[in-house]
This record gives C-alpha cells, structure tokens and sequence, in this order.
C-alpha cells in the first residue's frame, strides 16, 4: 500500500456506523469515551432540510466528538454541495454521501440506496460535493440494490465515484431490496458477502476501503482488517457499547475504562445537557446497554428505562441504577 494511502487508511480503522434515530449527539459523545480512536457518523441528514429547511441545528455537536463525519441524503448536486459547505463550516472532518439507506421515504425523495442504479448521478454529486469543501468527501453504499446484483455492477459504481474522487468508500456488505423487505429487514435478511468487498479492495488498491455489515466481535474485526482498511460497527456498537472500549484496546492498545469511570465521565456532559432543558431519557437511551452481559445489567437497563421518562429525572437516577445500587 502506497504510504499516501496508508495514511489515509489509518484514519478509518474503526468507525461507527451512521445509525438513523440512534446516533445522534448524545450517542456519540457517549460512544467517544469508549472509543477514543474511532472516526463517528451523525445520523443521515438530508440536503433539503439543511438547505431549504434552514434546520441548522441538526448539525450541533461537540468539539469532544471529533473526528466527526456528517452524513448527508440528496440526489441534487448543488443543494449536496451547499449542505457539505454548512458542514465543513460546522466542523465536520468528513463528509458522507448515503447511497445505503433503503427506507421508503428515502426511495421517494430519490437518494439512498436506489441511488446505487444510478451511478453518474452520484460521481456529479461527488464532484460538486467535493468542489465546496475542503474535507474528504465519502461515499457509503451496498453491494447492490434489488436484481442489479452482480460484481459488475458494483465495480462500475466504484469506478464511477472513484474517478470523481472519492478515495474512501465505505460498503455495507449486503445488497438492499427496495420493495418487500422493512429497512429493519434490509439490515438482516439479504445474505453478508464480505468477499466481495475483499475483492473491490484487491482491485482497487487506491480506495481506502471500510467493511461494514456483522461485525460483532474482535476477533471478525481483525480477520476483516487483514482484506480491507477499516472495519465500520453499527448496531453491535449500539446494543453492547463497551464491544467499541474492547476494538479500541485490540487495535490501538488504549485501556479499556472501568463502565463506571465512563458514567463518571458521562455525568458532567449529562448534567450540562439537563441545565439546557435536555430530558435524562434523550442521553440514558444509549446507555442502556453499558452493562451488557454483566451481572446487574437487566435492572440497571429497567430502571434507566422506566425512570428516566419520568418529569425531573435528573442523573441521581444514574446513580441509583448503577449495578450494586439497584434494590
């Protein structure tokens, strides 16, 4: 590998993945004091609402959640450029174009993974993207979409992005099926076909290329890592958040923080976001899994999940739920 690339590669090792209606804000921040080293991915942000919808706040975050990509939705070249000229300016590290997503309201709003039929039209975004900012410009997508389901097709979107510039691509190893299948089903049903990422990364040695779709231990992340660059979790991150405290320790030797050092850590951004009007539920929703798989963990999970819904729950009940403080 080229050192130019193996530079660029090192910043992608360990990602987690975009995740809608869970990796937001508070998410990541949590996820960050697990993982010091992993490169994060908002929840996907469509062009429309940033740009014509004036919703700015949807790119808030703190400087402790970096390095940061936005993830961006949109099919219109000018209104993704506009959107990743909001982000640069924001502070993102990186700028992502979803070419993944299968939900319906994605198929009609023409992005997502629909937009992997639709390869020129993406490598033109790409390059207007990439024309406004000065931050990398990625692109996350599957291995294919309904019947378009060969290894052709894939390299020719690949080809496609790549000599718009992309030098980053990032695939979910499953193809998505539009109609017939929930987005929740997309993400488990089409078979895994990590070889053919192995593949796209042999012949196109120039892309740094990330692997995302069933990695759930350590030891798949590292079998991984000796075919592509970078490995992306997504709802293994999510579920049992610490698996990310264990990938850091495995791949940078950082180690891993005692779970209540990381309530501890947590608590003075918890207690800030609670002065601001933050409701406890919003942040304790991506904690629940901290404890995952030891002992006090299902009534540390009740009681955040039963409580922390409650009007003026504020982080005592954090504390009470600790395992070894439950009753």
């Amino acid at each position: 590998m080229p050192p130019s690339t193996a530079t660029a590669a090192a910043s992608w090792r360990l990602c987690v993945a975009p995740m809608l209606d869970w990796t937001d804000r508070h998410c990541r921040y949590f996820h960050r004091l697990l993982a010091p080293h992993a490169r994060l991915y908002t929840e996907m942000v469509t062009s429309a609402a940033l740009v014509r919808g004036h919703a700015l706040h949807l790119l808030e975050h703190s400087d402790e959640e970096r390095p940061l990509a936005l993830q961006l939705g949109g099919s219109d070249p000018a209104e993704l450029a506009a959107a990743a000229r909001l982000g640069a300016a924001a502070g993102y590290d990186e700028i992502n174009l979803n070419v993944g997503c299968p939900s319906d309201r994605v198929q009609s709003g023409r992005f997502g993974a629909c937009l992997m039929r639709e390869p020129t039209l993406v490598a033109d975004c790409v390059r207007a993207m990439r024309g406004a900012v000065d931050v990398p410009v990625t692109v996350k997508c599957r291995l294919g979409v309904d019947d378009q389901d060969t290894y052709a097709d894939l390299q020719r979107f690949t080809e496609a992005v790549l000599e718009a510039g992309v030098r980053t691509l990032l695939v979910h190893a499953r193809k998505a099926w539009l109609q017939g299948l929930s987005p929740k089903e997309n993400r488990e049903i089409p078979p895994l076909d990590h070889a053919r990422v192995y593949r796209l990364k042999r012949e196109f040695p120039e892309l740094v290329v990330v692997i995302n779709g069933g990695i759930g231990t350590v030891d798949e992340a590292r079998a991984h890592l000796a075919q592509v660059d970078g490995v992306m979790i997504g709802r293994a991150a999510y579920h049992d958040p610490y698996f990310l405290a264990r990938l850091e320790q495995a791949l940078y030797g950082t180690p891993p923080p005692a779970r209540e050092a990381v309530l501890d850590r947590l608590r003075p951004y918890a207690q800030a976001e609670l002065a601001r009007g933050t409701a406890l539920a919003h942040i304790t929703r991506h904690v629940l899994g901290l404890y995952h798989g030891e002992p006090g963990a299902r009534a540390f999970r009740r009681a955040l999940s039963e409580g922390a819904h409650r009007l003026g729950a504020g982080w005592a009940l954090v504390e009470q739920a600790r395992p070894g403080r439950v009753a």
